[in-house]
């Protein structure tokens, strides 16, 4: 995957350096492929990072997916290896996958998930919009409609997958299944709340969010 951008974050209390790498629109499978791979054949010098990119009209389903309602579409069905159920990305939406050893943050996987969470639930906060996260189902909510979600895998204590925020797309395709496995969850994006950005910017505000729970 050819990246359009590159630039390092760094993190507060070990001092390590993060680096990010912008994609653009990037078909799923390949980075899910991508991704897959530099978890599994990492070596020890190799750097964290966060990717951050879009992809084309695509449903995925988690290791957990129990199908329920799935409209006929063309839009391709993706099976993976993350956590979680079944959920929709598409343009307009940014996806930020964290490529990271966990060891070198002394964080776990919990800590991972509520990084995640709360890098979104501070950037909702600069606009005013109060958001939360829920035990039972990870991710993020406004009002009870879920904004961004999140599906993990934790290979060799490397991290990929991650977490997917609507920012401002078309949310037909969300109708057609049960989101992240929950019957008539509502759905919101940015756009909703009267934000207007775009999806890099969105996803740069995040990173560096994100970075800053490291």
């Amino acid at each position: 995957m050819r990246t359009q951008e590159e630039f390092q974050l760094q993190t507060q209390s070990a001092g390590r350096k993060v680096l990010v790498k912008c994609f653009g629109k990037v078909a799923y499978e390949q980075s899910y492929a991508a991704m897959k791979a530099y978890a599994s054949e990492r070596t020890d010098g190799a750097p964290d990072q966060i990717w951050l990119l879009e992809h084309p009209a695509v449903y995925t389903q988690g290791t957990a997916c129990e199908m329920g309602t799935l409209w006929p579409s063309d839009i391709p069905v993706v099976k993976t290896d993350r956590g979680g159920q079944i959920t929709y990305h598409g343009p307009g939406q940014i996806v930020m996958y964290p490529l990271l050893h966990l060891k070198n943050h002394d964080i776990g996987v919990k800590k991972l998930v509520r990084g995640l969470e709360q890098c979104v639930i501070d950037m909702l906060q600069e606009w005013g919009v109060s958001a939360d996260r829920r035990e039972d189902a990870p991710g993020v909510y406004v009002d009870q409609a879920k904004i961004a979600a999140l599906g993990l895998r934790i290979r060799r204590g490397n991290s990929y997958h991650g977490l997917s925020f609507n920012v401002d797309m078309d949310m037909t395709p969300f109708q057609g299944i049960d989101p992240c496995g929950y019957q008539g969850l509502v759905v919101a994006q940015l756009a909703d709340f009267d934000v207007k950005s775009s999806p890099l910017i969105i996803g740069k505000k995040l990173a560096e969010n994100f970075v800053r729970q490291l």
